[in-house]
């Protein structure tokens, strides 16, 4: 097959494929402006040391996270992590009109194009419509470095705009996204076989899922709570060795207890099907209960990128709670040693209002997910529920087991990730500790604000040095979860939407 007749077939299809072609594209621009936003930061250069500016900081931004080198890391991986629920985003998109792709496919075969053939046509078909995502997303970037480059009243700047990345570090996000997305497609196709009547699948499906999250999750757990203990031994016996080691041993647990998340969703999907099924009276949650228990992995693949943004939620909140008791900590020392006037370091709790943002977005990200793969659903199933309406039963009965469907097991499945995400925050956060030693000046303010005469007035104060557990922030983490349940339940009622024209009689003979 020629490669113009490739690229023609990969953008040939009806209207559901022009919509799965501009949403796939617009997920990788996000994707894309994610991506290109690290980089940028990552670009800014560090000065050299001066008399003025001994510690090497950027002084020509207005905030810390810009300034300092050693900020900057911490600032692009938040940046890529929030690029993580976008490719989810993609991946949801690229599933919307399934059926009708694969009779599409199933057609070229039968009109004698090969395997082969049919899946570099598939990969093809994502690879384009990222790639245009892609480069929309990186004229939106040229456009926005421009019109954003505005110093404020103090001469700084908020965004580093006066920096771009390498031509090859653009080229390389702007070309190397679409060839993953077509890889991805490859590899996920490598168990799907299209034939001329029709796609068949060699994986079976109707195994139930085993409970292996609860394996992944306690290695998870159990890497970030022997992530300062194994620090200290190391330090006290005096082991460089395996120092350099222990952030990809962090990396590797978060990745673990992440995955393990993800996974007891389609566990909970088949429990809730199964407890539904014997427990249930109404017919919609008996509807509910069968679907969950044919298809449970359904609830991994939808609610992966909503789980990984509340596993984040969870550990930002356990990190509020310790920077909020590091502060309270910081305020009664400064108060014992005589220092009323400070108002403490809130440097720390500004950051993580950032990364809250960054969590609320990347919820609305994933309730976007959420809602493509919903309506996908309805559409792929559009028959039965013809079916099922014309035999007499109510559109009612089906919009409330649609939300059986997806509240059953999002519910634990959030619980589930708050958890973990809390417990990986606090132990990687560790304790506070308070207090130390310190003069205090016994005498008048004038005599203590002169260096030369407060000197005999001064009295040595020490405070017993105690490692403090922050509280658990319950405030933080019910508004993380009735969020993330709360997009739920709003997909669910946007999605509805769908089921009245996708039950109509003539949908009974759709192809």
């Amino acid at each position: 097959m020629r490669p113009g007749t490739l690229g023609r077939l990969a953008l040939a299809g009806t209207r559901t494929d022009a919509v799965r072609v501009v949403l796939t594209a617009l997920s990788a621009a996000l994707a894309a402006l994610a991506g290109l936003a690290a980089l940028t930061v990552l670009a800014i250069p560090t000065p050299p040391a001066t008399d003025d500016n001994e510690v090497r900081w950027s002084l020509q931004y207005a905030t810390a996270l810009l300034r300092e080198p050693g900020l900057r890391g911490g600032t692009a991986f938040a940046l890529l992590l929030l690029a993580l629920p976008v490719l989810a985003l993609a991946g949801q998109c690229a599933r919307l009109g399934a059926p009708a792709r694969d009779r599409r496919l199933a057609a070229l075969r039968l009109a004698g194009a090969t395997p082969g053939q049919v899946t570099r046509l598939a990969a093809l078909e994502t690879g384009v419509a990222s790639l245009l995502g892609t480069v929309g997303g990186l004229v939106v970037f040229l456009v926005a470095h421009e019109l954003l480059d505005r110093p404020g009243a103090d001469g700084r700047l908020a965004l580093p705009t006066d920096v771009l990345p390498s031509p090859v570090a653009l080229a390389a996000t702007v070309l190397g996204l679409p060839a993953v997305a077509a890889v991805a497609t490859a590899l996920l196709l490598r168990r799907v076989v299209t034939t001329p009547f029709g796609v068949v699948r060699r994986a079976r499906r109707d195994r139930p899922p085993r409970p292996w999250f609860a394996l992944l999750v306690p290695a998870g757990v159990g890497s970030f709570a022997g992530y300062f203990p194994l620090l200290h031994w190391l330090e006290r016996h005096e082991v460089q060795a395996l120092l350099p080691y222990l952030p990809i041993l962090v990396a590797v647990g978060g990745l673990a207890a992440l995955v393990g998340t993800v996974l007891a969703a389609g566990w909970f999907s088949y429990a809730a099907g199964r407890l539904l099924h014997r427990l249930a009276q109404g017919p919609a949650a008996l509807l509910a209960a069968r679907r969950l228990a044919a298809d449970p992995w359904a609830g991994s693949r939808t609610f992966a990128a909503l789980l990984a943004a509340v596993l984040f939620g969870g550990g930002a909140a356990a990190f509020r709670a310790h920077f909020q008791a590091r502060y309270a900590a910081e305020l009664a020392e400064a108060r014992t040693f005589g220092d009323v006037t400070s108002a403490g370091d809130t440097f720390y709790l500004d950051t993580i209002g950032l990364v809250d943002l960054a969590v609320a977005a990347a919820v609305t990200i994933a309730a976007g997910g959420l809602l493509v793969a919903l309506v996908e659903g309805i559409v792929a199933r559009r028959r039965a529920y013809a079916a099922l309406v014309a035999q007499g039963v109510p559109r009612g009965v089906l919009g409330r087991s649609v939300a059986w469907q997806a509240l059953a097991p999002a519910v634990p499945a959030v619980l589930l990730a708050l958890t973990v995400g809390l417990l990986l925050g606090r132990f990687l956060s560790g304790p506070v500790r308070t207090g130390g030693s310190g003069y205090v000046c016994e005498a008048a303010a004038a005599i203590c604000a002169d260096p030369a005469a407060r000197g005999p007035y001064l009295r040595l104060v020490e405070a017993p040095e105690r490692y403090v557990m922050p509280g658990v922030p319950l405030e933080q983490l019910a508004l993380v979860g009735a969020g993330a349940v709360a997009a739920v339940a709003l997909t669910v009622a946007v999605g509805l939407l769908f089921l009245q024209a996708s039950t109509t009689v003539e949908e009974l003979r759709a192809t």
